[in-house]
């Protein structure tokens, strides 16, 4: 891994898969213990992570502690892009795919981010905002020009019946961002770009959905679950639950 300029917590110290491919399992037992479990069933994600972790490890990065332990993680894949707002994935999922599938004749331009993880005992101890300063300096050793995050607002869950569109532009009494996620990619020097409402999309049975939720759905409609940023919709007579996940597009230059 390419020197990095970041100030790391005294006994702790930041390692690549590229460099530590031991660490993958336990870096994907830390990743997945955050999430809801149907966040976890995404077809898209189950068929192209994997290919993102291996053709990148190098973007793969650990925070660990005195003892070896994952303090903190993140997720990233570099991707070709044109440089416009416009020229934007649609989505968390397009994102990965753009990275997993791209030509060998493609150069990449950016960094996508994927996801970053704290230790849910270590948070508000800063290192999210190590772990994003990590990723966009590694971005900038590796000579791309911008980290582009499609951003799952930490507090949608809160809300999830206000439109991603509204909640993207919430803010507290000092102007800044009313989302923390949100708020810490800005302060970070993100500019938010537009919302993606359709991100990630999750289907399944009602049976599969009552056993990732511990909720039962006894007829079509629309249900607020734990943990989700927006209803899901249960067709009974098809046995079909739909969920679309959705997120911010925040862009950061490295120009």
């Amino acid at each position: 891994m390419p020197e990095l300029d970041l100030q790391l917590p005294p006994g702790t110290r930041l390692v690549s898969l590229a460099e530590r491919p031991d660490l993958d399992e336990g870096m994907g037992d830390h990743n997945v213990s955050v999430w809801p479990a149907f966040m976890l069933e995404s077809p898209v994600s189950n068929a192209h992570w994997r290919r993102a972790m291996d053709r990148y490890p190098q973007f793969q990065l650990a925070l660990l502690g005195e003892a070896g332990e994952i303090l903190a993680a993140h997720n990233s894949a570099p991707l070709a892009w044109d440089g416009t707002d416009a020229g934007l994935p649609t989505g968390w999922e397009d994102q990965l795919v753009r990275s997993t599938t791209a030509s060998p004749d493609e150069v990449p331009t950016a960094l996508g981010a994927l996801q970053i993880v704290v230790l849910p005992e270590r948070r508000g101890a800063g290192y999210a905002d190590l772990m994003l300063a990590a990723m966009r300096a590694n971005a900038r050793a590796h000579g791309l020009r911008a980290v582009m995050a499609c951003v799952r607002p930490t507090w949608k869950a809160r809300y999830p019946l206000t439109p991603i569109e509204r909640y993207m532009t919430w803010t507290r009494g000092d102007g800044q961002p009313f989302d923390p996620w949100i708020r810490l990619h800005v302060r970070a020097g993100g500019r938010i770009v537009r919302p993606s409402p359709r991100s990630m999309t999750v289907t399944g049975t009602v049976a599969e959905w009552e056993a990732w939720t511990g909720m039962a759905f006894p007829e079509s409609g629309a249900y607020i679950v734990p943990g989700g940023c927006e209803p899901v919709t249960i067709d009974r007579d098809a046995d079909v639950g739909t969920y679309h996940d959705s997120n911010v597009w925040i862009l950061h230059s490295l120009d």
